[in-house]
């Protein structure tokens, strides 16, 4: 299993190298076939391959569709300690000095505390290779299947998943399932296996503000030319409290207020913030007080990057000529995209900013106080959350308590997102996320990995889910 994990994570997987993905779709394609499943490429215009598989029980009436994403984030490969799509195994976190392990050299059973550096590894190939080698041990233990599986996996998740909507018209009838099960994020920070219900929905923009033509002396123009530095500081800090609250009008309108099962489910939850804190050499936390899991269940407004002049030693006494922010939106039932960017272009016209959408001449400058230059990203979608007593949620609840008793924690959300959004837009379908990678990761950035033993769980998991599914 190992080997053939490590095998999928060495073809390099960001969705713009279209040569590559299509490796992984194949690859992928005939890991599928190898265990008898009728399994082929899904194509759409534009869009990488998707793989999509069948897998049918006799007398089944319900059928799960599963869902893993195979691409991953681009990489800067000078943060990593290793090649980043050149699997090494190390005999625990490389934050603790840990060590290589050569396959070759292993004589006794793996040790669940080692961990698989490579991109992709924790987000999100595990789930492939574990959901592979389930059905390999339940043919080998000639356990039957409970219900009929369907399998798609995605080629440009990480991308925004711009083409999943055609995708999922073009071949709605192929893909139609009684429920979706996601395979993607991390466990609880507890360790504990989780269900979770829910994601953030995702938006994004970067704002640019303007000073002199060119850059001036700070000493003979300074608090005369305006500084496009501060005035953008100035612009981000009125749009978010110290504690993390937007402070943008109307943001909190459409916000749908947790259920009461919801509720319930965060305060049996094992608290893990002492432990973040510890882990994360946090000072304090915003939101008063309140816990992570209550936090994730508003939207948040984050600043993913800053760009002015320069720092240090580069740094010159200028005034620059703009300065750039990346903000990212994390929105939540039933704050939509759309009106979070009408909220937001409000608000930055009501501190005085006339909004262009491309580079400003020099006309447009002259004939504004402030001129913001705001570009929306194009991908993003809306939060969405499966009710969890819906029937089908009831019966996977049902079988992985079976499976893994009082560990089992449920979850309102993931902090994270996904296009869940068009599954239910598109097929109609309820979709729940069972998450196996280990919280920490490094999901996204550089040394990111999986713990064995997180992997090991989730065969048994998968297998589990696969064969005591129980139609509602």
């Amino acid at each position: 299993m190992l080997r053939e994990f490590i095998e999928l994570l060495g073809i390099p997987n960001v969705a713009s190298d279209a040569a590559n993905i299509r490796r992984n779709a194949e690859h992928i394609v005939g890991m599928l076939q190898r265990r008898g499943i009728d399994a082929r490429l899904l194509e759409t215009d534009g869009s990488p391959p998707a793989v999509y598989g069948e897998l049918s029980a006799p007398g089944a009436g319900f059928t799960l569709m599963i869902y893993v994403h195979y691409d991953g984030q681009p990489v800067q490969p000078g943060k990593w300690a290793s090649e980043p799509w050149t699997p090494v195994l190390r005999d625990g976190r490389l934050e603790d000095g840990a060590g290589l392990v050569e396959l070759e050299d292993i004589e006794a059973a793996l040790d669940p505390d080692w961990r698989v550096y490579a991109r992709s590894a924790g987000d999100d190939k595990a789930p492939i290779v574990a959901i592979a080698h389930a059905l390999d041990a339940l043919a080998a233990a000639d356990i039957r299947r409970a219900v009929n599986l369907k399998f798609f996996f995605e080629g440009e998740e990480e991308a925004g998943s711009p083409h999943l909507a055609s995708m999922l018209q073009r071949h709605a009838e192929l893909l139609a399932a009684d429920l979706w099960l996601f395979c993607d994020g991390p466990r609880h920070q507890s360790g504990r296996p989780q269900l979770a219900f829910g994601v953030r929905g995702v938006s994004g923009l970067d704002i640019t503000v303007f000073g002199p033509a060119n850059a001036v002396h700070s000493g003979h123009y300074g608090n005369w030319a305006p500084n496009p530095a501060a005035m953008l500081v100035h612009l981000l800090a009125g749009m978010r409290s110290p504690e993390g609250r937007i402070q943008i009008d109307g943001f909190y309108e459409d916000v749908v207020s947790p259920t009461p099962a919801e509720r319930a489910a965060i305060e049996a939850a094992p608290s893990v913030d002492a432990a973040l804190v510890d882990e994360l050499a946090l000072g304090h936390t915003e939101g008063g007080g309140q816990r992570l899991e209550e936090r994730l269940l508003e939207p948040a407004l984050n600043i993913k990057g800053l760009r002015a002049g320069a720092v240090g030693e580069a740094a010159a006494n200028a005034i620059p000529v703009s300065a750039t922010a990346s903000v990212g939106l994390r929105l939540v039932p039933d704050l939509t995209p759309k009106k979070a960017r009408e909220l937001v272009d409000a608000h930055i016209r009501a501190q005085g900013y006339y909004i262009v959408s491309d580079l400003p001449d020099p006309k447009t400058l002259r004939a504004h106080a402030r001129v913001a230059q705001v570009s929306w990203s194009d991908s993003g979608y809306p939060a969405v959350r499966t009710i969890m007593d819906s029937p089908g949620a009831k019966a996977l609840i049902a079988v992985m308590r079976e499976a893994v008793g009082e560990e089992l924690i449920l979850m309102p959300t993931m902090g994270g997102s996904l296009p869940l959004y068009h599954i239910r837009e598109r097929l109609d379908a309820p979709v729940v996320i069972l998450p196996v990678a280990n919280h920490d990761n490094n999901q996204h950035a550089a040394n990111e990995n999986l713990r064995l033993g997180n992997l090991f769980e989730a065969v048994e998991i998968y297998a589990a889910v696969i064969a005591g599914f129980t139609e509602p």
